[in-house]
Parts: C-alpha cells; structure tokens; sequence
C-alpha cells in the first residue's frame, strides 16, 4: 500500500512539474476537487478525445455525433430520475469531522479482503509454477473460501441497503464490519444520509423571475431528448448510436484521488439504439469492443477486468464496469450499461411527445432499447498517465524516471533538437 502511494505521489508531482495537470486557481490556494490542464496535458487530453471520436464515430457507419448544450430544461432531470433519485449515502465521523460515501467505505474494505486472495493467488502462482490450476486453488483453498464467503456476506448486504433504501442498515453494517475513518481510525460515526449530487444555478434576468436550472450531472440525457432529431434528420435504422463528448458536473460528497473523481469532468459517451429483445446481445457486444479498444493503448491486458454489477440503476437491466488498475488499485474507467427503454419512455411521459421508432421490417413502431458505452476522459488520462510514468534502471546502477506515452496519444509525436547552438544547426532544425 505504501509502493502505491508513493507511486500515486510521484504521479501528481510529475503531472504539475512538466506541464500536464494544474490544481485550479492555485494563486488563491485551489479549489477542492477542480483541476486545470496545462500545455502537455491538454494535449494528451485531445489526443485521447480524438481517439474515442474517431474508433466510435468514424469506425461505425451507425454512429453519429452530437454536441448537446449544458444547460437543459429542467424537466429533463425529473424525467431522468435525477431530481428524486442521484443521491449518494453521506456519513459523516464525529471525531475527524471527515466525510465519506458509505457505500465507498463498505466497497474499499471488501476491496482489500478481495487484494488479500489476489496476493495469495499471486504467491501460489510462484511457489507452482507451470502446475499452478488457479480456478482450482480458488475452490479448495481454504483461506480463499473462507474470504471469498466474506467477500459475499458484504455483497450481499451491501446491495440489500442499497436497493432498500436501508439508511440505518447501511450505519450498522459499518459498524458490524468495524471500518474507521480511513484517516483517524475513529469508529464513532454519524447516521447515513442522502445527498443529491446535482449543482443547481438560476435563468434569468432577476431573482424573482429567475427559473430553477441544474449543471447537467451526465452527457446522456442531451443524447436522448435528441433521439427523433437525430434519427429523422439522417435517416437512421435501428440499430444505431449517438455518441458525445462535454462536461458534466456533480457535488461529489468526497472528491478524492487527484482527477479520478472530480466535480467538473468530461465524459465520453455514446446511446446505441436497438431493437427491444435485442438488447443483451449489443450488450455483450459493446462489454468486447470497449475492452478491445482500452487493450489497443498498450497498457497491459493484466490492467483491466471487468466488474458486474450487484445493485443495478434504476434503468437497467444489465451492467458491468471496465475496471483499471490504478496506482490506488483497480477502480472504474468505463460503464457498459443496458438501458432498456427507460430513458425514452420516461421522456416521453413527461414530455407528451413520443419518441419512438417506425421499424420498416417488422412494421411497428416501438420505443428502442439503449446500450450505454460510458468513459470518463480524465480517467482516462489517469489510467494512461500512471501506466506511462515508469522508473528505468540503468546498466550502470542508476535509474531515470521517463514517461511512455502511447504514441497515437502522445502530446508530441517526434522532435528535432540541435545539441548545440552553431553551424547553424538551431535554423536547420526549425526548417
């Protein structure tokens, strides 16, 4: 744990001193959770952006782009569940006045039982060698069994208090887990709360007129209330897709872990619309061409794994996350979400205008399903940067540090530089 630190230590520190990442507003001491890309880092951030656009939008003749506004009516996020339902269970410890998400508490403490049979799986791995059989050390094994039930004890809890709402449950079984404040070790908690990650801001000329607005928490819903546009306007058969890059904004209870999680972000997202029954098949299909595309960076297929989800969102029926294995351990860089048609529906319920698709071949309308490709860039930037920041040993001894970017992202792609200031080596470079 310590290596990972100090690891994710040197990352930051290298991201500031070479011109990649800034804290935001640093001459008024920053602001929480809010960062800026300096000369390198916008760069490197273009650079995977333009990535993303080109593998999904110029690579499928079925997927268009959009670039919807930030500011929406506000129905829009009462019809997405939004306003009723974005809340993140907040507690709060008594002794370090620190505050946490208490799902976040419960997963990180499962987290390190799960790294515990990974470390003995990995030494397993040495003491065999070639005779190793994993699947059947994980069956057999006895310290593996018996925190692998663990393991599903927690689960299991954790995703009855989610789905039930179970606030006092979710106090108590932190306390049955004995976790402390990751910072003081204090156990003496508050009770569990919900709290609405949306930013809400004012439209209009004065207060009194002034309508309730909210900084758009996702890209997705601009891609949905869009849907008939886009689909009239190009003529597009199901299946197809309208991907979309742009900021978004959420009141994170605990904004942590450099830009990992960050209050403004940029997401990286495209709605593929399918047939109804059809939906599981795109499913699939989406969870191998999204983890391809990661794998085609170069940064180590040992590097990724996919996590199902045990609680899903109230409009899914399916979804999985493609986990990274950061510098903190494995944590989420992309969503694959199946939708249904919930989006559209609700939408339409709420707007009185249907949204739904005449299908030539089958001759009936109906609302399509969605399939949810869903990346953020400056956890993308993350993963690649972490990756790419490595220390070199030397023959002689000594070792550098040197940064191996991916070449298809890198911020420069090659360089001439003259070794000396004469002969005019300086003017032949420039030329």
């Amino acid at each position: 744990m310590a290596n990972q630190e100090d690891k994710f230590k040197k990352v930051i520190a290298h991201a500031k001193e070479y011109g990649y990442i800034f804290s935001s507003s640093e001459i008024y001491d920053g602001l929480s959770a809010v960062y800026d890309y300096g000369q390198n880092g916008v760069e490197l951030k273009n650079n995977l952006r333009e990535y993303w656009w080109k593998s999904m939008v110029y690579m499928h003749q079925n997927i268009v782009g959009l670039d919807s506004a930030i500011f929406m009516h506000p129905t829009t996020w009462k019809a997405s569940g939004h306003v009723d339902a974005f809340n993140d269970p907040l507690i709060d410890n008594k002794d370090s006045k620190k505050r946490y998400r208490a799902d976040v508490l419960v997963e990180d403490f499962r987290e390190k039982i799960i790294q515990k049979i990974e470390k003995d799986i990995t030494k397993a791995k040495k003491r065999f060698g070639d005779a190793f059989n994993e699947e059947e050390f994980r069956n057999t094994n006895a310290n593996v069994l018996r925190r692998q039930k663990e393991i599903d004890k927690i689960t299991a809890e954790l995703t009855r208090v989610q789905e039930e709402n179970d606030l006092a449950g979710f106090k108590q079984l932190i306390e049955d887990l004995g976790i402390g404040c990751p910072e003081s070790g204090s156990k003496n908690w508050t009770d569990v709360r919900q709290f609405n990650l949306m930013f809400g801001t004012k439209l209009g000329a004065s207060a009194e007129s002034a309508t309730d607005l909210y900084l758009r928490p996702e890209t997705a819903q601009g891609i949905f209330v869009n849907f008939l546009n886009v689909q009239k306007s190009g003529r597009m058969k199901i299946p197809f897709g309208i991907a979309q890059t742009g900021k978004a904004f959420r009141n994170e209870i605990v904004a942590r872990q450099f830009i990992f999680r960050m209050r403004e972000f940029e997401q990286m997202e495209m709605q593929f619309f399918v047939r109804p029954g059809e939906e599981m098949k795109w499913y699939e299909y989406w969870k191998e061409t999204r983890l391809n595309w990661h794998l085609s960076l170069g940064l180590g297929k040992d590097n990724y794994r996919f996590h199902d989800h045990d609680k899903l969102a109230h409009y899914a029926n399916a979804a999985a996350d493609i986990e990274f294995n950061f510098p903190f351990g494995f944590k989420e860089l992309e969503g694959i979400h199946s939708r249904t048609d919930f989006d559209l529906k609700a939408h339409e319920e709420f707007s009185g205008k249907k949204l739904q698709f005449f299908d030539p071949e089958l001759k009936e309308n109906y609302v399509p399903y969605v399939v949810e490709t869903s990346v953020g860039l400056d956890r993308m930037f993350l993963a690649v940067f972490s990756k790419a920041l490595q220390e070199e040993k030397l023959e002689d001894g000594t070792s550098r540090v040197v940064l191996r970017l991916p070449a298809v992202v890198a911020p420069t792609k090659a360089a001439i530089l003259p070794l000396v200031k004469k002969d005019g080596l300086p003017e032949i470079a420039k030329e």
